[in-house]
């Protein structure tokens, strides 16, 4: 696992609860508390701990048979330039990561051959170094190969999560996935991270439930226009699954954006405006979001920058 937070967290404590391999790849203070006290998951589905193999140096993992990518977006290359320890033959590597350019990022580091399309559906973070928390969602994996094919390694690693208790499920169709949960967390992420209101909130103001779906409507048609028709229902279905979401819930944007983190947001709005822009496509309230939530990437960046010299 190449990043231990929520997702990496999540599933990769899955895996080595039932017994799996698992080694992780993570920094600073978390590393630390893997290291010393273990891997502490506090769940809907059930709290457990583990005590996994963890470190900030890829070459004492060596090559293993899956990579599971789930770094934040901004990281991307910089995880990529650190896979070769651990790439055999055979290794696939798997993003399960926000947003939709990750894998073809990583493939022009590494090459096609190793690299998988993955989505992961689960709200969950780091609620302290060494403890994940998992508030809700479906705690759901897609996997698939760019190119469509079912194959062996992707069959394998259903497989495997399946034995693990972890709702895991083989696409022929990774890109369709992706840009379905693309559209479906521009707007959740947006809208939290924008309001810094919970999901039961914004549903509860008819004009800010509106813009939810203005967002979802404007990424289908991004979509769209990228080879990747994601179906006449799909505004329809993502609206409906956000009415029932937990009240309470929020999204990794928001809880970035008030906790003084690095944001996602060009790797979500600010993608959404510049493949629009390229394809002429208006898209004004994704555009409203990243105009409204860009100074506070920026200032945390800037904070970031400042507490690292």
């Amino acid at each position: 696992m190449v990043g231990a937070g929520g997702v990496g967290g999540y599933f990769g404590g899955r895996l080595a609860h039932a017994g799996e391999d698992v080694r992780f790849i993570a920094r600073g203070s978390h590393l630390r508390a893997l290291r010393e006290r273990g891997l502490r998951v506090r769940s809907v589905r059930g709290d457990f701990e583990v005590s996994p193999f963890a470190s900030d140096d890829p070459k004492e993992l060596g090559p293993c048979d899956y990579v599971l990518l789930c770094v934040k977006s901004f990281d991307t290359l910089e995880a990529a330039e650190q896979l070769d320890p651990l790439l055999g033959s055979d290794t696939a590597v798997v993003s399960l990561q926000n947003g939709v350019d990750n894998e073809e990022a990583v493939a022009a580091r590494i090459g096609w051959d190793h690299v998988m399309g993955g989505v992961a559906f689960i709200f969950s973070t780091i609620a302290e170094p060494g403890v994940i928390q998992d508030t809700g969602g479906p705690a759901r994996v897609v996997i698939g190969e760019w190119d469509g094919r079912i194959t062996d390694r992707g069959t394998r690693l259903v497989q495997t999560m399946v034995r693990a208790g972890i709702d895991a499920e083989l696409s022929s169709n990774i890109r369709s996935v992706l840009w379905n949960k693309f559209a479906f967390i521009c707007a959740q992420a947006g809208m939290t991270a924008a309001t810094q209101l919970p999901i039961g909130d914004i549903r509860g103001v008819p004009e800010a439930w509106s813009m939810f779906r203005e967002i979802v409507e404007e990424v289908c048609a991004v979509a769209k226009a990228e080879g990747v028709p994601l179906g006449p229902d799909a505004v329809d279905r993502h609206v409906q699954f956000g009415q029932g979401l937990e009240p309470g819930g929020r999204s990794s944007l928001y809880h970035d954006l008030v906790s003084g983190n690095r944001m996602e947001l060009d790797a979500l709005h600010g993608t959404v405006v510049r493949l629009a822009k390229r394809h002429g496509i208006p898209v004004p309230a994704s555009l409203d979001i990243y105009r409204l939530l860009k100074p506070w990437a920026v200032k945390n960046e800037g904070a970031r920058a400042r507490g690292s010299s």
